[in-house]
């Protein structure tokens, strides 16, 4: 049995690391060709895009996973029903789902994670149309210390990792969350940031950024809350039914940006 102190803090989902890592991507490539870099921007900076239909009216999700580490049907279904909720794309949102071999080089640095994208991604943006890529990674974070462990990034503009074997690890025994719930809450999260929140692209109509962790929400209930710390909120997954949801001033933000 893994230990609760293991489960308190398993959700070390990083927004320092987005923003910082969505520069490198850039600037570490080769010169990305013109119907490629607009999917290579920093995290939050498509908020707009992807929560109105000004420019885009549907959305492909890219989800690629490594084989035997697909998440739920149920998990895909909450991602989506997720973004319907939130985003105007009145001609709909599609999941385009497929397995690839493992990389072999888990754990995975941030820098890989990029390369797998560049080798295998191959929806980007069309004239209606937004592409997102969502890689289920069959090892863990090279970011994980002793102290916690990394479930989830969002890298790029319309880019997002979960760690999907560190996921396994974590749920789906009698003292750890469901799977499910689990890979919701993270997959969730994880797009929050890249709508923008919590002011990362999207703009706080009130001030509720948590000032001891950057770009996360300080309302405890929240699913943009960062909980890592005290446990405070994970506790409520053992057990739980459904992934929290996003309070009334996330969802105002989104609002005020051209979102549901």
């Amino acid at each position: 049995m893994k230990k609760i102190t293991t489960l308190l803090l398993l959700f070390v989902l990083i927004a320092s690391c987005t923003t910082e890592e969505a520069t490198e991507t850039i600037t570490d490539n080769e010169t990305p060709t013109d119907s490629k870099i607009a999917n290579q921007k920093n995290t939050g900076s498509s908020s707009n895009d992807l929560l109105s239909d000004a420019t885009f009216k549907s959305m492909v999700i890219e989800l690629v996973y490594v084989e035997g580490f697909k998440p739920t049907q149920s998990s895909i279904n909450n991602f989506v029903s997720f973004l319907q909720a939130r985003t105007f794309k009145p001609s709909g949102i599609t999941v385009e789902s497929r397995a690839i071999p493992s990389p072999g080089n888990a754990p995975y640095t941030n820098q890989e994670i990029v390369a797998i994208e560049d080798a295998n991604r191959t929806k980007y943006n069309s004239s209606n149309q937004i592409a997102v890529w969502a890689f289920f990674a069959d090892g863990s974070s090279a970011s994980n210390t002793n102290s916690g462990v990394v479930l989830g990034t969002a890298y790029r503009n319309t880019s997002f990792v979960i760690y999907e074997e560190t996921i396994h690890d974590l749920s789906n025994s009698p003292f750890e969350p469901n799977r499910t719930v689990l890979e919701t809450t993270v997959i969730s999260h994880e797009f929050g940031h890249i709508l923008g929140l919590t002011n990362l692209g999207a703009t706080m109509v009130q001030n509720h950024e948590d000032t001891d962790h950057a770009k996360h929400c300080n309302v405890e209930t929240c699913l943009m809350y960062w909980s890592a710390e005290s446990g405070s909120g994970l506790d409520n997954l053992v057990g739980a039914n459904s992934a929290p949801e996003l309070d009334a001033q996330c969802i105002a933000d989104l609002q005020a940006n051209g979102g549901k």
